[in-house]
Order: structure tokens, then C-alpha cells, then sequence
């Protein structure tokens, strides 16, 4: 892939454009010049940072400091990030350098491009990170750089200097700001947003199913479902018009009045879900036209920033948890319903021979010590700031901690709804006729997985099958 300046990067391998370089190479030197004819201090670059931002650094100083920045403030350890997030991280740090504000070297951008075209994983923590940014995670990431630090090769822990010199790459020796540059701003907090994003639309989706397939089991009276009743509320509208469609055609119980409460509120639980997805992914993509850096290289001068502070992802990662949570609570107590006679009107627990079988009832169980461990996870993660650095920095966002605690909170989620779906489809099976025409080829892909039961089996293994499935989408 031609990296232009906009690209992001996928798994492919990465090539910098001519025009990009010839851009990177002009910047840097306005930055160096400004550097060298500057007047004021530049935070970071000839003074100390964080309490001691206000101690003057002289020449010599200076050129160690950008490589102290990142060894000094490593102190991370396991578990670490996975590599694909890792991936993403280098790819983000990119993107990040190749906006106007940053004026890094074209030596370092081309660096980090060899980088990530050669798999260079270094081993960065994903938990104890209480700095007021980035710090900690992104000094392990980059002193790999220098040859310093660890890296995973093939989940093994190996020093940075044998992984760059079995790729033939001598350490990088770090200019001016660089080391500065490489750990400002929250990288890590857009990446987890991203992905968590992605997570949370995809189980929406698979929520809209099963909240259908309890519908179209139980012969849930379809009035209650009008998309009318939406208002002016598009995410709910568009909810319950795709709910009429899946479930259109499908049996109606006409002793039926109300069906129950978690049958009934599963549109607006979705809509609320849907929503907050939105709006964390229209604040990472805000993310992308604000500088990072800081200080940022604005306009010929140095302007410091706060971009460290990415509390307004770490906010949104937090509602978009507790919103994933409702989701579970519901889905937990639909599963419940379905596997009772008096709402399905089929046999107890859903086995064909009640009394020795036990049905699907301690699918429900794992449903339930799963719904308890996501339930946990709905405590805002961003809230409880401590001092550090002196008082200098009292604030910190914890916006990674909030996006370690959605992605759990996501896998818990996708647990409960492969519990869901195959209540449903065991539902469906039992009562002996297709269901609603919208939903047949939902129940024909579940059943490929995890195969109705007509006596009891171990269902661990192709619990664990489909829930991979659904994440895999």
C-alpha cells in the first residue's frame, strides 16, 4: 500500500510515497530551525517534563534526553497487549506523524514503516498505567526502537536488540523531540475505541437477531414492535423496522397479550446501544483532526497541547460498557424465558424428555455467571483521579482502562448471545415448524454449529465454536 498522507494501514505492506518524504523532510527542518533560533523553552525538548518541566537542559543534556524520555518511564510489565493491537498502535503513531503538527524526520517515519512491514512486535502493557497520558505503554513500545526493551516473536518474549538485528536494522538513534513525540498523546485510547466500536456494532446486530428469534418463538403479539412508536428517534425507528422484517409472517399466539417485559423493551435497549456506539465513533474520528503532539508544531511555533487527555473517549467507552451490559441483562432474562413452558408453550427447560434430561438449563447457568462477571465491568473506568509528579500532573483520563474494560465486557456479551441463539434455535426445533421466513436461514446457521439437542451432550466445546463464529461476524 502507497502511504499518501490519509491511508490507513490494514495488513498490508507499506510503501512512502515520494511526495510524502519530500513533505516530511521540509517540515523537519522548519522544526530544527525553529529549535535552533527559538527563544522560549520547548517543553519536552530543552527542558525536563512533567514536576520538572521548569529545569533548563543544556547541550549535552539535550541529546541524551529524548532517549532517557523513553527508557526512564518503561515500568510496565505483562500481560501484554495482543499483536494485532500492537499492530494497530505502530499504524496509529504513523498516522499520527504524518500530520502537519508533528515534524518528525522522515528517518524515524521510515523506520516505524519498516517496522510494521516486518512484523517488529514490541511488548507493551495493557494494565497499570497510571500516568496522566500514555507514558508508560507507549515508552515500552518505542525504546524497542533504540534496541532496548522487549518484543514478542511469535509470543515469545525476546530483547529488541536480537529482533532488529535478525532483521538486519540497526538500532534508531533519536533526533530532537522524537523520543517526546513518540509517547505524547493516547494512540492506545483510539485504538481500543476502534476496536471496541467495532465489537459493540457487531453485537448489536447479533442482539437485533436474538431479540427476533424470542419474538418469533414465544409468537410475541407484533404490535408493541410499530415502528410509529419510534418518534422521532432514528436509531429505535430503524431498530424496529428491521425487528418487522426478521419476524414478519411468523406465528402470532393469540392468547398472548403481553409478551415479556424483555421481549418488549429489546428495541430500545438496542436503540440506547446503537446510539452510544454512534457517538464514540464520531468522537475517535474527531480524534483524527486534532494534533497529538505535545508540544505541536503549529504555524511556525511550538503549542503545547492535551492530547494525552483523551477523557472524552474513555467517557464514551464507559456509557458504551454499561449500555452492553443492559444488553446482557436483557438477553439473560429472554434466555430464561424461553426455556419456561408457561411462556414458550413447549417442553420444560427445552429438552424432548423432561425429568431425565436436563435441557438447556445449564446453558442458562453459563448465561448467568457470565451476565454476573459483565455486570461487574459497568463501574466508569475513566473516574478517580490521584496525584503524580508532584501535584504537577493530578489528573488522569484512564481512557485505556475504560477500553480494556469494554473489550471484556464485549466478550462476555458475545458468551450470553451464543447462549441465546442456541435457546432459540433449540426453541425453534422443538416446536416443529420453520418460524418466520426472515429468520430461517439465521436458524439453519446456527444449527451448523451447535446442532439441536435430542438428549443431553457436553455443549462447552460448540458454545466456544459459535461464539468465535459470531465474532468473526
Amino acid at each position: 500500500m502507497m502511504i499518501t498522507g490519509s491511508d490507513f494501514a490494514d495488513g498490508e505492506r507499506l510503501v512512502l510515497g515520494k511526495p510524502l518524504v519530500e513533505a516530511l523532510i521540509r517540515r523537519r527542518n522548519e522544526v530544527l530551525t525553529a529549535l535552533r533560533t527559538g527563544e522560549n523553552p520547548v517543553y519536552g525538548v530543552n527542558t525536563g517534563m512533567g514536576r520538572l518541566a521548569g529545569v533548563a537542559l543544556d547541550a549535552r543534556q539535550q541529546a541524551e534526553h529524548q532517549r532517557n524520555l523513553l527508557i526512564g518511564r518503561a515500568v510496565g510489565g505483562p500481560p501484554w497487549l495482543p499483536p494485532e493491537d500492537v499492530r494497530a498502535l505502530l499504524v496509529l503513531r504513523l498516522r499520527d506523524f504524518l500530520r502537519p503538527w508533528s515534524g518528525v524526520s522522515a528517518d524515524l517515519v521510515r523506520f516505524l514503516v519498516d517496522r510494521l512491514n516486518d512484523g517488529f512486535t514490541p511488548a507493551v502493557p495493557r494494565t497499570g498505567l497510571g500516568s496522566s497520558g500514555e507514558i508508560i505503554p507507549l515508552s515500552h513500545a518505542f525504546q524497542t526502537f533504540l534496541g532496548i526493551g522487549t518484543v514478542l516473536e511469535d509470543g515469545v518474549e525476546t530483547p529488541a536488540a536480537e529482533a532488529l538485528a535478525a532483521r538486519g536494522a540497526a538500532p534508531y538513534v533519536l533526533g530532537p523531540k522524537e523520543g517526546a513525540s513518540l509517547i505524547q498523546g493516547s494512540p492506545l485510547a483510539v485504538m481500543l475505541a476502534q476496536r471496541g466500536w467495532a465489537e459493540a456494532r457487531r453485537l448489536i446486530r447479533l442482539q437485533t437477531l436474538t431479540a427476533a428469534v424470542a419474538i418469533d418463538v414465544l409468537g410475541a403479539p407484533r404490535a408493541v414492535f410499530s415502528p410509529v412508536m419510534a418518534g422521532g428517534d432514528d436509531h429505535l425507528r430503524n431498530l424496529l423496522e428491521e425487528l418487522n422484517d426478521l419476524v414478519s409472517g411468523g406465528f402470532v399466539r393469540p392468547d398472548v397479550v403481553q409478551a415479556p417485559l424483555s421481549v418488549r423493551v429489546a428495541p430500545r435497549a438496542l436503540a440506547h446501544a446503537s446510539r452510544v456506539a454512534a457517538d464514540l465513533r464520531e468522537t475517535w474520528l474527531r480524534w483524527e483532526s486534532m494534533p497529538g503532539d505535545s508540544p505541536s508544531f503549529v504555524d511556525g511555533a511550538f503549542v503545547p497541547g492535551t492530547g494525552y487527555h483523551a477523557v472524552d473517549l474513555g467517557l464514551r467507552m464507559d456509557a458504551l460498557t454499561a449500555a452492553l451490559v443492559h444488553l446482557g441483562e436483557v438477553s439473560v432474562q429472554r434466555t430464561h424465558r424461553l426455556l419456561d413452558e408457561r411462556f414458550s408453550g413447549l417442553p420444560p427447560q427445552l429438552t424432548a424428555d423432561p425429568g431425565p434430561r436436563a435441557g438447556l438449563v445449564p446453558l442458562h447457568k453459563r448465561a448467568v455467571g457470565e451476565l454476573h462477571a459483565l455486570r461487574r465491568l459497568a463501574t466508569p473506568a475513566t473516574l478517580g483521579s490521584i496525584d503524580t509528579s508532584a501535584g504537577q500532573e493530578d489528573v488522569q483520563a484512564f481512557a485505556w482502562a475504560a477500553g480494556e474494560q469494554l473489550r471484556s465486557a464485549a466478550a462476555h456479551l458475545f458468551a450470553i448471545t451464543a447462549c441465546e441463539l442456541v435457546t432459540g434455535s433449540q426453541a425453534r426445533y422443538l416446536a416443529g415448524v420453520k418460524g418466520a421466513a426472515g429468520l430461517r436461514e439465521s436458524y439453519e446457521w446456527v444449527r451448523s454449529v451447535v446442532p439441536p439437542l435430542d438428549e443431553d451432550r457436553p455443549l462447552g466445546p460448540e458454545i466456544e465454536r459459535l461464539i468465535a463464529a459470531c465474532r468473526a461476524g
